[in-house]
């Protein structure tokens, strides 16, 4: 990715970021959303919007579909808050890397693995009579 698109990438999950959380106001964004990140293509004409929703399954699926659904006013909110030519075509994704992370965690912690014994080097170094 160049520094260009990553620039413009940081700028739209910043202002994509404040436009869901003050500007839709449809009650299907259930829940927490936070946007990941963004990729934009080389020509910025395309943008991938990847969110993490804090919810149940029924919560990510209606914000989901709400953001979707709202994609033509945060496209036009980018046009009044952002300086470029073109405002890229937005698709929004389910980020699940919070929850896997989670869970593969949670089995990491239910394994039964005793700790590790250190061996006590002071007795290694001491010598003997």
């Amino acid at each position: 990715m160049s520094r260009r698109s990553e620039q413009v990438s940081a700028l739209l999950r910043r202002e994509i970021s404040q436009i869901i959380q003050t500007g839709v106001k449809d009650p299907r964004v259930a829940g927490i959303v936070s946007v990941m990140r963004v990729e934009t293509t080389a020509d910025i004409s395309f943008a991938r919007v990847y969110i993490s929703v804090y919810g149940d399954e029924s919560d990510k699926r209606s914000t989901l579909k709400a953001l979707k659904s709202a994609t033509g006013f945060i496209r036009g909110e980018l046009l009044h808050r952002v300086t470029l030519r073109m405002i890229p075509t937005l698709r929004f994704i389910l980020d699940e890397t919070i929850e896997e992370g989670n869970e593969i965690l949670a089995l990491i912690d239910s394994l039964d693995i005793p700790p590790e014994e250190i061996p006590d080097q002071a007795s290694d170094d001491s010598p003997e009579s």
